[in-house]
């Protein structure tokens, strides 16, 4: 299990987010164990209760069950992404990295393409049309 701290966010709220996109990602598996809360706070060089944080969020989720002498695991309940998902966004990553559009502008642009609540699709603009005389460009 690769845990990476960076940027601004609380660590608690990292080590959360990433033990969650661990497990959509199929990285982690209903019943992995995950390690103690003192060897994941020294392997990340933050305080205990650091990690205790993070994984206590996880259990009130779903997405942990923590055991006395069975340690930290993953849910049988916990929700992975389908693997056809998971194959697209990794072929997403590939396509932004080796185009230099960076995370944030990738994630911009699924955003802007996503279905409406409703399940219509967003208004779109084809990039090639030229901009309509007498309106300025739009921010993409």
């Amino acid at each position: 299990m690769i845990i990476r701290l960076s940027g601004s966010a609380p660590p608690a709220d990292q080590i959360r987010d990433q033990i969650r996109g661990l497990i959509a990602a199929r990285q982690l598996a209903a019943d992995d164990r995950l390690p103690s809360v003192r060897q994941l706070a020294r392997d990340l060089g933050v305080a205990p209760g650091t990690v205790a944080k993070a994984y206590r969020s996880l259990e009130i989720e779903g997405v942990l069950i923590t055991r006395t002498g069975a340690g930290t695991r993953v849910s049988p309940t916990a929700v992975t992404t389908p693997r056809a998902v998971l194959d697209a966004a990794r072929k997403l990553a590939e396509t932004s990295t080796r185009t230099n559009v960076d995370l944030d502008a990738t994630i911009e642009v699924l955003r802007a393409i996503w279905p409406t609540q409703d399940g219509s699709a967003p208004s779109r603009r084809d990039d090639s049309s030229p901009t309509p005389k007498g309106q300025p460009p739009t921010d993409r």
